[in-house]
């Protein structure tokens, strides 16, 4: 936002771990995120639920995520009432759909995720970015790794898409 309009004042604070989970984030939600007392607030996570659940570790399930997801959303809104959301799905850049493997795993049980997130982005109010569906269609153009070394972690053109669809979707 500030490449295309340096004029606006904000402050973007960057309080992502990688590796994280949204129990992981609940530890740490008061310091990391709400001491700042912020007007918006974007969410990005699930994939590293949704691989500790393909792993065996069942309490990372779909619905789990979804309550751990809405319980943490809901005590934001008790502490900062008038707080915005913009909620992006997980996303897992690839096409790789082989039969057993890992990554078909991970596409096939994705879009439950990320139904979740659409849920609560329509139980929050809260802009709504399916960045799966994103790089769905980006990867059917070109080779998954124009936009990232692999799945989860985009490169520099990855992070752009995530800008630009982020500005697109806030209509900067």
């Amino acid at each position: 936002m500030l490449a295309k309009h340096p004029e606006t004042k904000i402050t973007v604070i960057n309080s992502g771990i990688s590796g994280n989970t949204v129990i992981d984030l609940i530890d740490r939600w008061d310091d990391d995120v709400l001491s700042y007392k912020p007007n918006w607030i974007s969410i990005l996570i699930g994939i590293n639920d949704l691989h500790k659940f393909l792993g065996g570790l069942t309490t990372f399930n779909p619905e789990n995520y979804y309550e751990n997801l809405r319980r943490l959303l809901k005590y934001t809104r008790k502490v900062l009432n008038n707080v915005n959301f913009i909620l992006m799905t997980p996303f897992y850049i690839s096409r790789n759909k082989l039969e057993g493997g890992f990554r078909a795993k991970v596409l096939e049980l994705l879009p439950q995720y990320t139904e979740k997130v659409r849920l609560l982005s329509n139980e929050f109010s809260a802009t709504y970015i399916d960045l799966h569906d994103t790089f769905k269609k980006l990867v059917n153009i070109r080779e998954p790794n124009v936009y990232a070394p692999e799945p989860v972690h985009p490169n520099f053109t990855g992070h752009m898409v995530i800008a630009l669809k982020l500005l697109e979707v806030l209509e900067i």
